[in-house]
């Protein structure tokens, strides 16, 4: 069995061809890039956290509207319940 580092996850939104990319880098190489980055941290306090089908949802929209705040062409694509699922939008 293959011995793998410990991965980062990169999601790219490109123009031409019109797609997201997902690519798995090796968290040492990529650390010096992201220290001076944008942070959006993801779990808060003390919460007992299950990586469940509902987190991988609420993930995904973070990473989505991420992308579309520096790309207004991709926030015009997101149709998205930004809320938990099992809870009603906050007013």
């Amino acid at each position: 069995m293959a011995k793998h580092p410990p991965y980062s996850v990169v999601v790219t939104y490109s123009e031409d061809p019109q797609q997201l990319t997902m690519q798995a880098v090796d968290s040492a190489k990529l650390a010096p890039l992201v220290a001076a980055s944008m942070a959006v941290p993801f779990f808060y306090g003390d919460e007992e956290v299950e990586f469940d089908d509902e987190l991988a949802r609420q993930l995904g929209v973070a990473m989505l509207n991420v992308i579309a705040l520096g790309r207004p062409e991709v926030k015009k694509l997101l149709k998205l319940t930004q809320h938990p699922m099992d809870e009603p939008p906050e007013e």
